[in-house]
């Protein structure tokens, strides 16, 4: 299909080159809140648009990415741009949103993975129809930079997305089952249980450790702390209150992840969520052997000052992140985090 004459021919709401205006400003009272919509539940045969929405993407990361979506047993699909270079973007912002938006309208689209993410997918929010998005409800599965888009799709739309492997990831057994079970299937009440073989590893980002005991019920919401912390105060924020809150990054020393929380915390964002769920902070612990290390605090201490204190039930080093074995979580739908449990437990489907 040319995507251009489809894009000519479909009577979408608004010029894909404007600025939609957006449909709603999330406030910390939670008020003029969308209905949550679930996207259709995947089957095998089903197409998957691939797109690369931050960073760009090489041929041999876009032909690692239709390997991925076949060997889930869906047909890829990708437009003309997806190989774009624009510095450090996949293209020029309009042509990015541009392809969002497209196969949102596409109805030969049934679902759509990010490629990568990188950097690049806050510039596009304004540009995104959403009006159009949640008449058009579909799979979108991505994480990192991507986090970006799953907050404004939930926040302007409405609508549950995915934090989960991009075409890119390691698309091992453990990814694999979790990804294909919450897509495919109406499966509810049934635990994400962290990966065994990385309770081995020696790196201490991976181990699980409670910071404050408890379980709690709420709508999952989160991804990476960064983009977490960089939509305050944006229409594309949501609100924490009686949400659990998943978070991970990768690259960011102690002080950084302490100054992002403490954004979050001066926000008034992370006192009224329900439950905090710590993915694997990859390479964000000070190495023992750098001059600065007797100077910093470990990750470990920074995660218990400033999260300690809440009275909420927080948990690190679940199988969520930059990590080779991933869950799949769906950004707003209702689960339970339990610390003694050390698992997610999804209370209803995250797709009809």
């Amino acid at each position: 299909m040319n995507r251009r004459k489809f894009i000519t021919n479909t009577a979408l709401s608004v010029p894909l080159l404007s600025f939609p205006a957006v449909l709603r400003s999330q406030t910390v009272s939670g008020k003029n809140e969308l209905k949550i919509i679930k996207p259709r539940k995947l089957s095998e045969g089903d197409t998957i648009g691939l797109i690369a929405p931050g960073s760009p993407i090489s041929k041999e990361d876009l032909e690692e990415s239709i390997e991925s979506v076949e060997s889930l047993g869906f047909k890829p699909y990708y437009t003309d741009t997806i190989l774009d270079k624009y510095g450090y973007l996949g293209g020029k912002d309009k042509d990015r949103a541009e392809d969002i938006n497209h196969m949102f309208a596409n109805p030969d689209v049934d679902g759509i993975v990010c490629a990568r993410g990188g950097y690049g997918c806050n510039r596009i929010l304004p540009m995104l129809d959403y009006e159009m998005i949640r008449n058009n409800p579909k799979v979108l599965v991505g994480y990192s930079d991507i986090t970006a888009l799953l907050y404004a799709l939930y926040a302007q739309a409405g609508l549950v997305s995915f934090h989960g492997p991009v075409g890119i990831s390691t698309f091992n057994e453990f990814s694999v089952d979790y990804m294909k079970r919450l897509l495919t299937t109406s499966d509810k009440n049934y635990d994400l249980v962290s990966a065994d073989e990385d309770q081995e590893k020696d790196d201490e980002a991976y181990k699980i450790y409670t910071v404050s005991e408890g379980a709690a019920e709420g709508e999952l919401i989160g991804g990476n702390l960064t983009i977490a912390a960089s939509l305050l105060g944006t229409p594309y924020d949501v609100d924490y209150k009686n949400k659990i809150v998943f978070l991970e990054d990768i690259g960011e020393e102690p002080y950084r992840i302490d100054r992002m929380l403490t954004e979050l915390l001066l926000a008034g964002k992370l006192q009224d969520a329900a439950g905090v769920a710590l993915g694997v902070f990859v390479d964000c612990a000070v190495d023992e052997e750098d001059p600065e290390y007797e100077n910093s605090l470990s990750l470990k201490q920074v995660f218990e000052d400033r999260l300690g204190s809440l009275g909420i039930p927080v948990i690190h080093g679940l199988s969520f992140g930059h990590i080779t074995n991933k869950f799949t979580l769906p950004f707003g739908t209702k689960a339970k985090l339990d610390t003694n449990k050390e698992a997610i437990t999804l209370l209803e489907s995250s797709v009809d």
